[in-house]
């Protein structure tokens, strides 16, 4: 046990889940052009359960997936292992364009889809580690309180929300974060392995005949073709699954923002810390600062907690390998003991990170052009845990030409401008997560009404936060 910044054991590596999971065998690569009815793009979980959907569906489909490095490469083995009911972006945003009905109705699926991936996981017998304990987020400061409370009320207004306002009291019985003043909770929530969930999904669907290939990056999708150096994938549909790959391939290089996210695992706490935290209910973790966190109590009985490190890298970089910076691993340190003191004294086992796509109005899309075959998902803003599944059944129903009632919903074949050319975009990514810092600070400080600085950001961003 040790106390004070600390180099973590395990840094990059992918991810502290894939690290649990073990060494894999790889796929064997494409072996030379071929032609399928279905060529996907991407084996996280997109890619995956549209294959898996597809080929329940029908049968004697020939589906092949195409995957740069290995099936859960990306945020799919990476993530915060939240399997959770967001509308990415917000609800409100449809109202305008499709109703408030067709918004709720929106809401009413993604609650849904907590329950089929679940669903899904069982009947298939993948241990994912899923406990469904519902999402808590806490307030710890009076500005946090304000905008708490304010999206209390916001969400007891809808349909399908099931959120509860907790006082200080309740909330510190449930999960006992220091400082903690109120805090919100609802059931559509649960904490899975994510890597565990991706890894068992690729064999799943593997033995329903889908061909999953790895080891061969995708430089180019066209209509009804996919093309790799290893060869190209003619198709009547071509799925682009990407996420935050996305502005890899050519000609898409500002379509999604490639958003950096970082994590970090401690070792196995010890009954007393524990006992001192609660969180028996194992639910996900969140807070109401503008830089937000996100945690979970893991099968092992660590916490997993992430946030925003360098947010964004010039020219849309991506990360390989998830190696992370020490200061972003100090911070996260940093949050993890203000929560929880009773976690000065224990080890860092592992640190990293990843990327996910950010659209230029912060909502996920999915959809299909017919005269194309080119059909896509993706834009999840770190919601996609869940929302992958949800995309995989609708694009499952756009290529079979069939009306389950998800074509109706509101995000369907959303299009979206671009994002600006450099260096505009590293200029305004980088302020707009500077003032969401400075914000912080100023209401961990004393500040009681949400900083001006957070303001500005959400003007910046097109969003609200």
């Amino acid at each position: 046990m040790t106390s004070g910044p600390q180099e973590p054991r395990q840094n990059g590596k992918v991810s502290f889940w894939w690290d649990q999971l073990g060494q894999r065998a790889p796929r064997a690569a494409l072996p030379g052009s071929t032609r399928a009815d279905v060529v996907i793009v991407g084996a996280g979980y997109t890619g995956l359960w549209t294959a898996y959907y597809l080929k329940k569906a029908a049968p004697q489909l020939r589906v092949v997936v195409l995957e740069a490095r290995f099936a859960g490469f990306g945020a799919s083995g990476r993530n915060g292992g939240w399997l959770t009911n967001s509308v990415t972006g917000g609800r409100e945003q449809y109202v305008t364009s499709h109703g408030r009905a067709a918004a709720e109705q929106f809401q009413a699926a993604m609650n849904d889809t907590v329950d089929e991936v679940i669903r899904v996981a069982a009947d298939e017998g993948i241990d994912a580690k899923i406990v469904k304990g519902g999402e808590f987020t806490v307030a710890y400061d009076p500005a946090q309180q304000h905008r708490l409370e304010q999206v209390a009320r916001a969400e007891q207004a809808w349909a399908h929300t099931d959120v509860e306002l907790l006082s200080k009291t309740a909330a510190q019985n449930r999960i006992n974060v220091a400082g903690t003043i109120g805090a919100i909770w609802h059931p559509h929530c649960a904490r899975i392995n994510p890597a565990a969930l991706v890894a068992g999904l690729a064999s799943t669907v593997e033995a329903l005949g889908v061909e999953i290939y790895e080891n061969t990056p995708v430089s180019e999708i066209a209509p009804h073709r996919a093309v790799s150096a290893a060869g190209t994938v003619d198709a009547s549909f071509v799925i682009r699954a990407t996420e935050g790959f996305t502005p890899g391939l050519k000609g898409l290089h500002r379509t999604w923002l490639p958003m950096n996210s970082s994590l970090i695992a401690t070792e196995p706490l010890s009954a007393s810390v524990w006992q001192s935290i609660g969180w028996s209910g194992r639910e996900t973790l969140g807070d109401m600062a503008h830089a937000y966190m996100y945690a979970q109590r893991t099968s092992d009985d660590r916490i997993a907690i992430g946030g925003r490190g360098v947010p964004y890298r010039f020219g849309s970089k991506t990360d390989a390998d998830g190696q992370t910076p020490q200061a972003t691993t100090d911070a996260l340190r940093e949050i993890l003991v203000r929560f929880f003191p009773a976690t000065v004294g224990a080890r860092i086992d592992h640190a990293w990170s990843g990327v996910l796509g950010v659209p230029r109005d912060w909502a996920a899309t999915v959809g299909l052009d017919p005269q194309t075959g080119l059909a896509w998902a993706g834009g999840y803003v770190g919601t996609g845990v869940a929302t992958t599944n949800l995309a995989g059944r609708t694009l499952t129903d756009l290529i079979l030409g069939r009306d389950s009632g998800l074509l109706d919903l509101p995000w369907v074949n959303h299009r979206v401008r671009d994002w600006e050319p450099e260096p505009l975009r590293w200029l305004a990514v980088t302020a707009l997560y500077r003032a969401y810092s400075l914000a912080d600070r100023a209401e961990l400080a004393g500040r009681r009404t949400t900083s001006p600085f957070a303001r500005m950001a959400d003007i910046v961003s097109g969003r609200g936060h």
